[in-house]
Order: C-alpha cells, then structure tokens, then sequence
C-alpha cells in the first residue's frame, strides 16, 4: 500500500519537478528574457516573466498566458527579439497581362523610398513564381525588428495604391475552363 502510495505521488509529481527543472534551465541558460517577443510550446507574446514553475506571457491581443517551463524546454522556441535585424517576406502577385518590368522598378521605389529599410543587407526583389492566376514577385527588405509591423503594412499599402495608379492588377485567384466540343 506504501508503495502504491509512494508511486502515485511520484506520478503526480513528475509534470511539477519537469517544470520546475526546465525553469531553473530557464533562468540559468536565458534563451528568453523579460521584453521578448517568441513563439513557444504553441503560444506566441512578449515574456512578462519567468518563474520556477511557469513562464508569462502576454498575447499582441493583451491576453495574459501562462506557460508551463517543462513545455518549453520540450518545444523549438523562436525569439523575434533575439537579433537586431530582421527580414519582412512579402509577395506581390500581378496578373499575366501586366508590364513585369514596370512592376519591378515600382517596387524597387517603394521599398527605396522607405527610410526604414536597411541598405546593408541589401533588399531583395525577384520574380519568384510564376503561380496559377499571378505572377509572383518576392519582396525582402531587412529592416530593425522594431520597424518590422510597420514597414510590412506601409509597403503592402503602398503597392496597391501604386499598382493601381500604374494598371498593374492584383489578380484574385481564378480558373479558366474551356470546353471541348467535337461536333
């Protein structure tokens, strides 16, 4: 009866001496900190803290999360915060019919004219893909991972406002069918 008593509490403690270890390794290893924005054991926010047995997060919606540490630990963990830089991956898709040439030197202006991207490294802007109903072009511009929301949303405003003003369409995606009738 002992043991069966000794083996159930040791079953029942073994998730709090996980979290508990893996919040030690937490504190002593740091491969997060208070102010960070991450993505860890499904959930993404900044760390408000790291306890022993949890970890704080808040949600960009302000919603207070907490995280056991042993789910961390056990989980790949992406750090937003952990390099000064970062690249914005965007992709413009114009339609088949459009002036490729004419696409590309307008989002070489956009992104030139933003005083947010970094000239070093260079940003890249490559037709990339030649897709079902658009013709794909990838936009990367490096910018500091403060100015990383706001570059994303000023150049996918900009875009459409300067295709539009240009012709280029933005085409939504579509089929073409065609019947063939032998008579």
């Amino acid at each position: 009866l002992l043991r069966a008593a000794g083996l159930a509490i040791g079953l029942s403690l073994q998730s709090s001496l996980s979290n508990f270890a893996s919040g030690v390794m937490l504190i002593i290893f740091r491969p997060i900190t208070k102010g960070d924005f991450v993505e860890i054991a499904g959930t993404s926010g900044s760390v408000e803290s790291i306890s022993i047995f949890t970890t704080t997060l808040t949600s960009p919606d302000n919603k207070e999360v907490l995280v056991p540490n042993g789910a961390i630990l056990s989980n790949n963990i992406t750090n937003y915060s952990a390099r000064p830089t970062r690249r914005v991956d965007m992709v413009f898709g114009i339609g088949y019919n459009d002036d490729i040439k004419k696409a590309k030197e307008l989002l070489e202006q956009i992104v030139a004219a933003d005083g947010r991207v970094l000239a070093d490294p260079a940003p890249v802007i490559a037709l990339g893909e030649l897709g079902d109903s658009s013709v794909n072009f990838l936009v990367r511009p490096w910018v500091k991972r403060e100015d990383y929301w706001g570059v994303l949303w000023a150049t996918t405003e900009t875009v459409k406002l300067k295709f539009d003003e240009a012709g280029i369409s933005i085409p939504y995606p579509q089929m073409d069918v065609h019947i063939d009738n032998p008579e």
